[in-house]
Formats: structure tokens, sequence, C-alpha cells
């Protein structure tokens, strides 16, 4: 089937193709860096612009801002990491085409008495603008990206680096109020006075945060290392299975059970149950202190992790608003649709074939019915045998924004069935018991709707027959054209049989009088 030049508002509600508008194809490569105060890393994004894949991502625990309470200036050993690692990412950032970079610094290098010298130097031996962003844009940007991977997200981002902790409200698409503190864990280090001291600076911080902020956040997003860090720890903690930390969701009272479990481990137990850095696990036992109050003071209702933050926030800020505006699980699942399927174009045909099946379901879950059409080809060319579990392990691990936890494992399930009617038998068991009995059921529905479609036709099922669906009569009915009469054999006879049998259905096959 051929994907181009259809008229506009065939596309419906999902709009056209990224991949098909100049201004993303712009965007297709873009290297960005951020030299913070505990690492510095470079990351190449490629691919669909509104969800972007990384070419290339790579990470220098630098520790840029160590020992800056003592004093003053940046880390010695440190400066000399960082101007290693940026010398490296400016060749290599030519390499792939993704010149020139965009390098910005926060914290350690705006407030270290060597700071400018140090931005000199780079831009002397690197050739690389540094650009010094204070804290208020630094929330910023990791408030845009945030927004990047949830268009919709709205309640307060806390991004946590070594030497500052920034916090931004979002809703409505913008980025509202934004401060900054140095709550960082790094700078926590120099508190004097102990435990006492430190819990007594945590509070006064975060004291006037509230005041500046509010508390009238019911989702709290969590931005930066030590908060993934800590909640790879609570998923251990809890034996999650699903180790996805992007929208990952904690409770408040998971948050402060998981603090309380980190308290009672030596860092090198939790470092052997998790492969966290050795770098990033010294920090989280004074991260988690910061967490505690931050959740005690905020009263979220929900925290969720992401994965995206400044970095991202940095692509975001070169898009135009109607690519910002755009579904980026959409244009994911359309982008690896034209890069692997086999007849690109043809999972919008399969969509329109088995939307009868879902037209009085929730939008939240059409969207779900899309993005597995658009996938359901990708992983062709996986092994017969293997191929069902390489669909799920696709959509389950995969580089994907804008969909939670239940959401990827549904998409995963529902491609899983695309290829084999049944999971018994499968690795599968522990992820898949995330989901509810009824969304089990509906992630079944969609396989094997999607695996009798596929094989009807090669080409556009909608043209040759029509699935009816009457719910309260259990009746599942498809009507054929003269035409299809020859592709209604053998095999697809007994898919469609096998629709009907997990919608405990009725099956009735009819044909359409031939025009004329």
């Amino acid at each position: 089937m051929d994907d181009a030049t259809p008229a506009k508002e065939d596309w419906g509600i999902f709009g056209r193709p990224l991949f098909d508008d100049p201004s993303a194809r712009a965007l297709s490569r873009v290297g960005v860096v951020d030299v913070g105060s505990n690492s510095v890393r470079l990351v190449v994004f490629d691919g669909a612009a509104r969800s972007p894949a990384y070419f290339f991502n790579e990470k220098v625990m630098a520790g840029l801002g160590g020992g800056f309470n003592e004093t003053g200036r940046l880390h010695p050993e440190g400066r000399v990491r960082a101007m290693a690692a940026l010398k490296r990412f400016a060749r290599l950032a030519e390499g792939m085409g993704a010149t020139p970079l965009t390098v910005v610094a926060t914290a350690a290098v705006r407030e270290a008495e060597d700071g400018p010298a140090f931005v000199e130097e780079v831009e002397r031996q690197t050739g690389l603008k540094l650009w010094v962003i204070d804290g208020r844009e630094e929330a910023r940007l990791s408030a845009q990206g945030v927004l990047l991977g949830w268009p919709g997200a709205r309640g307060l981002v806390c991004d946590i680096g070594g030497s500052s902790m920034e916090l931004a409200q979002i809703g409505d698409g913008a980025v509202g109020p934004r401060q900054t503190s140095p709550l960082g864990p790094l700078r926590l280090q120099g508190v004097p006075g102990g435990k006492k001291g430190l819990k007594a600076e945590i509070a006064r911080v975060m004291d006037g945060l509230v005041e500046e902020m509010g508390t009238d956040h019911k989702r709290l997003f969590l931005v930066g290392g030590s908060w993934r860090a800590i909640a790879r720890l609570d998923m251990e903690r809890r034996g999650y299975p699903l180790h996805v930390l992007h929208e990952y969701r904690m409770s408040p009272s998971a948050v402060m059970d998981t603090v309380k479990w980190i308290g009672e481990h030596e860092v090198s137990e939790l470092r052997s149950k998790t492969g966290i850095g050795e770098a990033r696990m010294s920090l989280v036992p004074l991260a988690s202190q910061v967490l505690k109050a931050l959740v005690r003071k905020f009263k979220p209702k929900e925290i969720a992790v992401s994965s995206y933050g400044i970095r991202e926030g940095l692509l975001y800020e070169q898009m135009p608003q109607h690519l910002r505006d755009r579904d980026p699980l959409i244009e994911s699942c359309r982008f690896a649709e034209k890069k692997d399927a086999r007849l690109p174009g043809f999972g919008r045909a399969l969509y329109d074939f088995v939307f009868p099946l879902f037209k009085g379901e929730p939008f939240k879950w059409q969207r779900m019915v899309r993005a597995a059409c658009l996938l359901h080809d990708v992983s062709w060319r996986a092994h017969p045998d293997y191929r069902h579990e390489a669909c799920f392990d696709n959509a389950t691990r995969a580089n994907l924004g804008g969909l939670t936890h239940k959401e990827r494992v549904f998409l995963g399930l529902s491609l899983l069935h695309r290829y084999k009617n049944s999971r018994s038998g499968t690795r599968l068991g522990d992820v898949i018991s995330i989901l509810a009995p009824e969304d089990l059921k509906r992630a079944e529905v969609l396989g094997r709707a999607m695996r009798f479609g596929a094989m009807f036709s090669a080409s556009t099922p909608g043209s040759l027959g029509e699935l009816r669906w009457y719910p309260k009569l259990k009746k599942l009915e498809l009507l054929l054209t003269p035409e299809a009469s020859d592709l209604f054999g053998e095999v697809a006879q007994s898919r469609f049989k096998a629709l009907g049998s997990v919608l405990e259905a009725e099956t009735v096959v009819k044909s359409k009088r031939a025009r004329g």
C-alpha cells in the first residue's frame, strides 16, 4: 500500500505523519551536551522529531561539582575529565553530522569562581560554545523535556542534579512558575551538623520552595539520575517486573518505604542488586532524604519518573508548535513502520479494518489500537518461532514516549497475539500480570483482529471485506465483496473463527452485492 499523498482530512484525528513534514526532517539529527555538576553527557537524537531515538548517548561522571562547598571552585580532577569528554564529544559530533552541538552548563559552572575561565578554556580547546544557564532556565528546559514525552502532562517537575534541584509547574502544554535550590546531593555533602544539620537544612530550603510553588500539584514528575536510581531501587524492593524507568509510577507511601529500605542497606549491597554505577550510587542516600522531604512537603498524589529532561528539553526548544502538539507515541510508531515494515502504510488500512471492534472504546484505547496496527509488522525479520516474543519485547522495551507502563504492556501483548493465539508457555507471565483481566482480553481481541486482517489481504482489507460487531448480540459479521471469495480461504476462515472465539461471539459471513 502506498502511504503517500492522501487528502489531508483522510488522516483523521491522528494527522499526517511528521516524517513528511520538512520541519521535522530538519530536526532528524540534533546533538546536545549537558555539562552538569556530576556528569557530562552527549546525546545525539535521530529519527522522527516528535519522539526521537537516541542515535548516540554517552556519559562521563566527571564530578565537576565535587568539593564545591569547601573550595568554591570546580573540582580539579573533574575539570580535567570534563575537558577530555568535551574534546571527544566535539570530534564524535563531527563524524555523526550532528554539528553544531548545543552545549549547556548548569549549577557547578555557573556558581564556581573559576567557571568563566573554564568556559573560555572549553571554547579555546574544543571550539564548543558553552552556554551557562541559570537555575530558572534549567528548570524550564527540564520541564520541556517532560512535555516532549507527555504533551498533556500537568503537575510539578522536579529535576535534581549534583549541585542543585529545580522545580517547574507544567500544564496546558506550557511551563509555568519555576524555582531553583541548592538541594543537589553533591552540595549537601558539605552541610555541617551531621544528620540533624542535614535534615534541618533540607527542611529549611524545602519550606521556602513550598511557599513559592504551593502544594496543589497532584502529580510530581521526577527528572535526573539520582531520582532514576531511587526508582530502580523501588522496583527492586517491590519485585516490579518491568524495568523501564520512563513513566514508572510510585505512590507517596512507596517512596517512604523505599527511602527507609535504602537506609537499612549498605550502598555496596544496593549496587550489587541493581547494577547502578558507583558514582551515582554514592549520591543516592542523600538524594533519598531530599525526596522524602519533597514528598512530605508537597503532598503529591502520585509520583512519575521521566527519563526525559534537560537534553530532551533542548530538542523541544527547536520544535515549532505544530510539532510539539503531536502525539509522540503515534509519530514514533509511524516512523518505525516506515523504516521496518514490509508494507509501510498498511498499518493505517489495518486500523480502519479492525476499528469497528473498538468503536465504542474511549479514545485512549483507540490510540493503542492505532499504535499496535502501525507496529504490527515491524518485527517480521525475527525468527518465526520467536516473533511473538520479539514483538512483545520491542513494545515493552522500546524508547516510546507518551504511554504508561500498563499501556506499554498492553501494546506488547496485543502484538504478541498478532503472531500467536495463545500466550501460554511464554516467559512473560510476570510482566503481563500488571494488566487487569479485562485489559488482557482487550489485548487478545486486538491481536487476533490484526492477525486476521493482516493475512486476509496484503493491500487494503477494507476494500475486500468489512467487520461488523454487535456486542449486545454477541455477533461478529464479515461482509465480503465478490472479489474477496478466493481470499477467504481455509487459514483466513480459521483466524476469523479464532477472533470470534475470544469475543465469545457467533461468527457470520455474508456477501456484499456486486456493484453495477
